[in-house]
């Protein structure tokens, strides 16, 4: 596996171990869907007559699953119900406002151009990710698409990941996880993955992200394309 130092993306690193395999998280890190998330935060406490947090709020709590999120928000007695209507929301609006984060595209035809194999590893639901990336045109280049309510797993369970690889058909150490939160850094770390390489791109800081013992950091998938997956 790369010999990867945290924090800096122009000290490109040597690659003693080749990569066979990428897991790459979904939301902040390949996509962009905060404001449609956020609409679906809005209508559910709206709904229910409680307060509405501001989207920086929002962005803060972000990370593991929506009713993670949710409890962060407001008191566990409303968070049933919130759930239930966030959830009927974004299935009425899920391909609103949702893009690829800059560089996205690039690196999954670069990693299936040169035959690695490649998954959406994410705690958004399995139908509702592989809608989004049928949409976003990126469905070809992946190998697979894996959400919460595909298995009895999330991440950071060791054997989320574990499912991930088994039907990926790679091994942990020729695997990476590309990742904006510590979640990501978790899984990796649990699933016993090569490295978790970080993007700043999400909810999560450089300075938390290297907290969370990322392997390393990087402003985009661009800059994270051309240091680990471009070198000659």
């Amino acid at each position: 596996m790369p010999d990867l130092v945290a924090h800096d993306p122009t000290d490109k690193p040597h690659s003693p171990a080749p990569i066979r395999a990428v897991l790459i998280d979904l939301d902040g890190t390949l996509i962009d869907h905060f404001a449609t998330l956020y609409a679906c935060y809005h209508h559910a406490l709206s709904t229910l007559g409680l307060p509405v947090p501001t989207r920086d709020h929002v962005r803060r709590s972000v990370g593991g699953s929506m009713e993670v999120t949710m409890r962060k928000l407001i008191p566990e007695a409303h968070v049933a119900a919130a759930a239930a209507l966030w959830r009927e929301h974004l299935a009425r609006i899920y391909l609103d406002d949702v893009t690829l984060m800059p560089g996205g595209g690039d690196l999954v035809r670069t990693l299936h151009a040169r035959g690695l194999k490649l998954a959406v590893f994410t705690n958004k639901i399995g139908e509702t990710s592989r809608g989004i990336c049928a949409h976003l045109g990126v469905t070809p280049y992946l190998d697979l698409i894996l959400g919460a309510n595909d298995s009895p797993w999330r991440k950071p369970q060791p054997e989320f990941t574990a499912l991930a690889l088994e039907r990926l058909g790679a091994t942990a150490g020729e695997t990476v996880l590309i990742g904006d939160s510590p979640y990501d850094i978790d899984a990796a770390r649990a699933g016993g993955l090569a490295a978790a390489l970080c993007v700043t791109t999400g909810t999560h800081s450089a300075e938390e992200l290297a907290a969370a013992g990322a392997d390393a950091i990087f402003p985009d998938l661009s800059a994270l394309r051309a240091a680990i997956f471009d070198r000659a």
